[in-house]
């Protein structure tokens, strides 16, 4: 039988004491080792770097050959020994557990000694001490512990096929001279080797990292083994004893007589999985004795999962799980009994209900929350701005400001016509320069990028309807409805509104999201449809008649008497004087289309208005754009080429798509639509300035009438900003502030840059004008595909064409019957097609407050649905009065248990109005 170890891979183990005190009807172990990790939590378990070495003979000489690593999964030297393994799941067997078992209760146990190098660790001394070793196999096996120890990083020893023949796991000390004694104490060095120092491999590992080290050997000299479990009282660089410069913190030694090499490995193996194991590395760190290890070795034999020989092969590697659960809620699986009752039941711990972290919280008083926001984000603001100087910064830096470009010229083009020019491309350009620069410097979520929206663009239009219509001048309008408007979010930050988001549950989030995304599918799929419309398929070419198609360029008509005529062959005459053309000797048939327009010419022919097939090109470079886009993001995930390059690609992927049909186009050298920048710095209407005057040309009651639309526009900012920062700080994202900020572009740099791109890319003109205008649909396509893709919603939609047996395996499947899924769903479908509707009309203007009325029919489905079955789908709405007695409660845990961590330290780079993930 083999049995599965499960890595628990989470973070500092001080929230497990806590979580055991929560934990009726515990096991003797987990009993005991509650009282081991509850005595102090103040300091986090290190991670630990295990190597495992066997001991060799090589050419007459003892050394100890590294076999296999793990910092969370295993790696082993594979057969051969010149290279390593995959990363993969230790598989360990049932038996080789109990003997390890059985080895801690007979071998040593050295808990906390002192040295700083080897020879100084006074490990054979205990055991003949214990009289458990004769004194006279003391040198012996000093001996053996002191050889030198050869790494997977350096070459392999060449031998000739006869010494191959002679290595053996088995080593024999006859004869036992002086002079090899002699030299024991100087083949391992006290210090760092270069090729240690030197390993790429250290970059896997934290910094904070410790190592454990485990010795296999199989020697004649014994007749029983020797066990030895050694913890320092500090960690300590033992030279070349590990293959990378980590301190080591523990040993575990087991020298044997011969005969069992491949239950030594097993033995080994189990141990080097244990101390990597989250919950049993914090018992050795914390155990006080020989019991407390035994109970560590007991809790880890009640989570594994057997699984029978006949029905698995046990040479299968097993890959490392994607997500792997926490150390509490498998122990809080094994309480609730995972085998012992049905799905759904009272006594089945559901998910965490919907909580944000205190920044929602609110404080009563005036500017409360913007305080305490300025003391969370001053700790962060320097790292915020050097933490940006990576290279993938570069890759979301050129990502984002095509997006936004696109946007601003798009929306630009639209509002200009809504608004006859008043506002438009240059207008939109610099105010998303403007206000997105600010709002990343001062801003305490930079990630969201600031772009215009639909419904912004719906009310700019209704806004110049009525001031045309009603005589009013428009833009001083709109600068007092800008005034109030700021007025209005002052209002809203010093009155801590924010914290009413807490009420917006992933039900909420997922109709905004997906409105988003598809808003982005169907504008790209409207943009290309319409090259259809302006660049049709040439369907009268008939190739059949391909030899009565000619366009010919003849003289000018002489008696042609219009206006037109004259000023044309009067431009004929000046090219022919300026040229030193003769009007009689000029041959019109050999002109080329250019010319014989320039010089007066008249085409004739059935073939002159001919234009290339541009919509095909066209879809060729959208339908390209996207689908290499798709290929180079997931090639990070390819086989071929280093981890470094694949990454590289896959951040680079928009960029380099961009550049490739960019080329394209230019190779084809056909007339695609083009990006179309302005040139000049000045407003789109001629006859306005940049300073609009507040007043002159409107009653001064409209000062006042003003705050009613402003209202809307309000409402409008403050649900779009604050839908976006919460799907940004959700915890699945697993955001933290403290790693660094290359790993997750979190900083202020990116998006600072981007619009300081996005404001000077009016003097950039002579380049993005060669951009053709498929391959940004190409773009925007894209971002919402990919945006759906981690989006619950659209998961639980695409299971209504899929049967049962096809399933993904949901956790929301396991409790919640499919029916009341499907139903779940389709309320979203329904909310999400009224919330479309509303956006393609004129009531586009409300579109705010159906936001808001999203967390209404939230409310009302617990009506229609169990809490249950709402745990599982969406998040649980916080009631009121048990939030306060939760609050009590936590307030009286939090005097024993450390304070966890802020939601302030978990972002992620998510959509807004552009969508932005860079993985």
């Amino acid at each position: 039988m083999h049995l599965q170890s499960h890595q628990r891979c989470g973070g500092p183990h001080t929230s497990l004491t806590h979580f055991f005190t929560l934990l009726p009807s515990l096991s003797p172990a987990a009993e005991r080792l509650r009282h081991i990790l509850g005595e102090d939590d103040s300091t986090p378990t290190p991670t630990i770097f295990t190597e495992m070495d066997t001991l060799q003979q090589e050419g007459g000489e003892l050394e100890w050959k590294e076999s296999a690593r793990w910092v969370k999964f295993e790696e082993k030297v594979e057969e051969g020994g010149e290279r390593w393994s995959k990363p993969h799941v230790s598989t360990l067997t049932l038996h080789s557990l109990f003997e390890l078992r059985t080895c801690l209760q007979t071998g040593s146990i050295l808990l906390d000694l002192e040295g700083y190098s080897l020879p100084q660790i006074e490990i054979v001394e205990q055991q003949i001490t214990d009289g458990l070793i004769p004194p006279d196999l003391k040198e012996k096996i000093i001996f053996v512990l002191l050889r030198k120890h050869r790494h997977q990083t350096k070459k392999p020893i060449h031998r000739s096929l006869a010494d191959m023949g002679k290595s053996s796991n088995t080593v024999s000390f006859a004869p036992f001279t002086d002079h090899a004694q002699s030299r024991s104490m100087n083949d391992i060095s006290d210090t760092p080797s270069t090729d240690q120092l030197k390993n790429k491999f250290m970059k896997k590992i934290p910094r904070d990292a410790e190592a454990s080290n485990v010795l296999i050997g199989e020697v004649d000299f014994l007749d029983k083994p020797f066990v030895s479990f050694v913890r320092l009282a500090q960690a300590t660089t033992l030279g070349g004893l590990t293959e990378v410069p980590v301190p080591t913190r523990f040993l575990f030694i087991l020298l044997g007589p011969h005969g069992k090499t491949k239950s030594y490995n097993e033995i080994g193996r189990a141990i080097a999985t244990l101390m990597v194991d989250d919950l049993f590395s914090d018992v050795a760190y914390k155990a006080r004795d020989r019991e407390d290890l035994i109970a560590g070795v007991d809790e880890f034999l009640d989570e594994v999962i057997v699984l029978p020989p006949g029905e698995w092969d046990p040479k299968i590697r097993i890959e490392p799980p994607k997500k792997v659960p926490s150390a509490e809620m498998r122990h809080l699986g094994q309480v609730n009994g995972l085998a012992g009752g049905a799905a759904g039941g009272e006594d089945e711990e559901l998910p965490a209900p919907h909580e944000l972290g205190e920044e929602l919280k609110f404080t009563g008083r005036i500017g409360g929350g913007l305080w305490l926001d300025i003391k969370r984000k001053i700790p962060w603001y320097c790292s915020d701005i050097y933490d940006g100087f990576h290279i993938q910064s570069i890759s979301a830096v050129l990502f984002i400001y095509l997006g936004c470009i696109t946007n601003a010229i798009t929306f630009g083009g639209l509002l200009g016509d809504a608004t006859d020019n008043y506002q438009g491309v240059m207008e939109s350009f610099l105010g998303t320069a403007l206000a997105g620069s600010v709002f990343c410097l001062f801003g305490g979520q930079p990630l969201i990028i600031l772009s215009s929206t639909g419904p912004i663009l719906i009310f700019e239009k209704l806004l110049y309807e009525f001031s045309k219509n009603n005589d009013v001048d428009y833009m001083e309008l709109r600068l007092w409805i800008g005034l109030h408007s700021c007025l209005q979010c002052f209002l809203l930050v010093f009155s801590d509104a924010s914290y009413i988001i807490k009420y917006m549950t992933r039900f909420t989030e997922e109709g905004f999201s997906s409105l988003i995304s598809f808003i982005f599918i169907s504008d790209a799929i409207k943009k290309m449809v319409g090259a259809f419309k302006y660049y049709p398929i040439n369907r009268g070419f008939k190739p059949d008649y391909i030899t009565a198609y000619k366009c010919e360029c003849i003289a000018p008509d002489q008696g042609e008497s219009s206006n037109y005529f004259f000023f044309n062959y009067f431009m004929l005459i000046f090219y022919l004087i300026l040229f030193s053309f003769n009007l009689t000797d000029l041959d019109w048939s050999q002109l080329s289309k250019k010319e014989c327009v320039k010089y007066g010419g008249m085409l004739v022919g059935n073939s002159c208005k001919y234009v290339p097939d541009l919509a095909l090109m066209s879809f060729i470079l959208f339908f390209g754009t996207y689908s290499m886009t798709v290929s180079l993001k997931k090639f990070k995930f390819s086989r071929y080429f280093p981890t470094k390059l694949r990454k590289l690609i896959s951040d680079f992927a928009i960029f380099m798509s961009i550049m490739s049909f960019v080329g394209l186009d230019m190779l084809m050298g056909l007339d695609t639509p083009k990006l179309i920048v302005p040139t000049e710095f000045k407003p789109t209407r001629s006859d306005r300035g940049w300073l609009v005057m507040p007043f002159g040309k409107n009653p001064w009651w409209w000062c006042v009438a003003s705050f009613v639309p402003a209202l809307l526009v309000t409402i409008l900012i403050f649900m779009d900003q604050q839908i976006s920062a919460v799907i940004v700080n959700r915890k699945e994202n697993k955001l933290k502030r403290s790693v660094p900020c290359w790993r997750k572009e979190e900083q202020r740099l990116t998006g600072i840059l981007v619009f300081v791109l996005t404001g000077l890319s009016v003097f950039l003109a002579p380049i993005l004008q060669y951009i053709p205008m498929p391959v940004l649909y190409g773009v925007f396509l894209y971002m919402g595909v990919a945006s759906l893709s981690g989006i619950q919603f659209w998961e639980r939609i695409k299971l209504y064409l899929m049967p049962p047996k096809h399933q993904p395996d949901f956790s929301f499947l396991r409790h919640v019957p499919m029916r009341r899924v499907h139903l779940f769903t389709l309320v979203q479908i329904v909310c999400l097609a009224v919330l479309w509707i509303l956006k393609s009309t004129f009531l586009a203007i409300i579109f705010p407050v159906m936001i808001l009325g999203l967390m209404v029919v939230r409310k009302l489905l617990d009506l229609m649905f169990s809490q249950h079955d709402l745990a599982w789908l969406d998040d649980i709405l916080p009631d009121k009065d048990k939030k306060k007695k939760e609050d009590e409660k936590k307030k009286k845990k939090d005097k024993k248990a450390p304070e966890p961590e802020s939601d302030e330290e978990v972002r992620k780079c998510t959509i807004c109005q552009v969508w932005i993930c860079l993985s």
